[in-house]
């Protein structure tokens, strides 16, 4: 919800809005009143859960700028799933632009977890 009036801030054609909103199916893994957590649809790990503010916010840039303490709200959230899920340990990655990989802009962090996770950026 926003800080400022309780309206969700959304974006009509935004694939992870109408998730949040429940027009489309996830598989919804944890919520609070400010984030929802649910399963990639194509994981890259054996726990990938993405992890996404109610509010809309294109990247982790306009979040951290627009509501510090939502992009806080989101980490503790994506903590908690792994520590329900993966012992704790975890890799948290948000994508920010096209080159970075970024293909839904609806600020979302990536959690993946479950296996000793190597790194290839590129």
């Amino acid at each position: 919800m926003s800080t400022s009036d309780l309206t969700p801030v959304t974006a009509p054609d935004c694939l992870f809005c109408r998730i949040v909103a429940g027009d489309l199916p996830a598989t919804i893994v944890a919520s609070t009143p400010r984030v929802v957590a649910f399963r990639d649809i194509a994981p890259k790990a054996p726990l990938h859960v993405l992890v996404v503010p109610r509010d809309h916010h294109a990247d982790i840039a306009q979040l951290a700028a627009a509501d510090p303490a939502l992009l806080a709200d989101l980490v503790r959230l994506a903590h908690e799933v792994a520590q329900s899920e993966a012992d704790g340990q975890f890799r948290l990655v948000f994508n920010t632009g096209v080159d970075a990989g970024q293909s839904v802009f609806h600020v979302h962090a990536h959690l993946l977890a479950g296996a000793r996770l190597g790194w290839s950026p590129g």
